[in-house]
C-alpha cells in the first residue's frame, strides 16, 4: 500500500511537471529524496513519462493524425511535400534525432551522474534564467508557417539539453523557440509535439528494466503512476496552452530560481544527499 501512494503521489507530480517548463525529472528526483524515499530511478521515470505523452496523444490527435497523414501522402505525391503539415511531419523527426542520438551515447552518464542534485538544483536556475531572458527578448512574429528545418534542428537541439534532469524538454524547445522569435502558444505546441517521439521511445526502451529491480517499484505501482500522469498531465496540457496565449513565463522563471535555490541550500546544510 505505501509503494501505491508513493507511486500515486510521484504520478501527480510527473503529470503537474511534464509540460510547465519546470523539469518534471527534477521534481521525481528531488522530492522523493526530500521525504526520505530515495531515488525512484531513471527506468521508472521515463516509463511513467508514457502517461504524459499519451495525453499529448489524445489532446493532440486530429494535429497528429492531420500531420501524420500528410507526410505518408507526401513520400508517395511529391506535389504535397511543400504542404506545412507534410512539412512538420519531417520536422519533428529530424528535431527528434539530438535527443534519441546522444541519449542511447550517453545513456550510462545520464542515468547516473547527471541525476546528482547539485547538477539539478543549479540547471534549474540557469535555464530559468534562460528562460526568462528568451520571453523578454524574444519576438511574437513567427507561427507554425515560419518553421523551417534550421529551427526544428535548433529546437531539437535544445530538447536534447533536457537529458539532463533540472533543464526541462519544455522549457529547453521553448526557450529556443522564443530565441527565434516564435509565439509563446506556437513554441508551447511545438515542444510539445517534438516532444512524443522521444519520450515515448525512451520510455518503451526502459520498460525491460521494471522488473529487473533497477527501481524501487515493481509492475503495479508502475502502472498507477503511469495512469495518474495522463489523467493530471491532460488537465496541465490544456491549462498551460491556454495561460500562455495571454501571459508570459515568469512565474516559472522564479519558481526554477526559487526550487534550485532551495535544493542547493538544503545540499549545503545536509538536509538532502546528492
Amino acid at each position: 500500500m505505501i509503494d501505491l501512494l508513493k507511486a500515486a503521489f510521484l504520478g501527480l507530480l510527473q503529470g503537474l511537471t511534464e509540460f510547465l517548463p519546470i523539469s518534471s525529472s527534477a521534481h521525481l528526483r528531488i522530492f522523493p529524496e526530500l521525504f526520505g524515499w530515495g531515488d525512484p530511478g531513471a527506468a521508472f521515470t521515463a516509463v511513467i513519462q508514457i502517461g504524459t505523452e499519451l495525453a499529448v496523444l489524445i489532446y493532440f490527435r486530429k494535429d497528429i493524425w492531420r500531420i501524420g497523414s500528410a507526410w505518408v501522402r507526401s513520400l508517395f505525391r511529391p506535389e504535397l511535400r511543400g504542404h506545412l503539415d507534410a512539412r512538420m511531419g519531417w520536422y519533428i523527426i529530424i528535431g527528434s534525432l539530438p535527443i534519441v542520438v546522444l541519449g542511447v551515447i550517453f545513456k550510462d552518464v545520464i542515468e547516473q551522474d547527471f541525476r546528482n542534485l547539485w547538477i539539478i538544483g543549479t540547471t534549474l536556475i540557469v535555464l530559468g534564467v534562460v528562460l526568462g531572458i528568451a520571453d523578454r527578448v524574444g519576438s511574437t512574429s513567427k507561427t507554425l508557417k515560419q518553421l523551417g528545418i534550421r529551427d526544428a534542428v535548433l529546437m531539437g537541439l535544445a530538447q536534447a539539453c533536457a537529458l539532463i534532469p533540472g533543464v526541462s524538454r519544455s522549457g529547453a524547445t521553448i526557450s529556443m523557440g522564443r530565441f527565434l522569435g516564435y509565439e509563446r502558444e506556437t513554441a508551447t505546441r511545438y515542444a510539445f509535439l517534438l516532444a512524443i517521439p522521444a519520450v515515448i521511445g525512451a520510455g518503451l526502451f526502459e520498460l525491460k528494466e521494471i522488473p529487473n529491480g533497477h527501481n524501487d517499484f515493481g509492475w503495479g505501482p508502475t502502472i498507477l503512476a503511469t495512469v495518474v500522469s495522463f489523467v493530471v498531465g491532460y488537465a496541465a496540457i490544456a491549462w498551460l496552452l491556454r495561460y500562455v496565449s495571454t501571459r508570459s513565463y515568469t512565474p516559472f522563471v522564479i519558481y526554477r530560481v526559487l526550487l534550485g535555490t532551495a535544493t542547493l541550500v538544503l545540499l549545503a546544510t545536509g538536509v538532502l544527499s546528492a
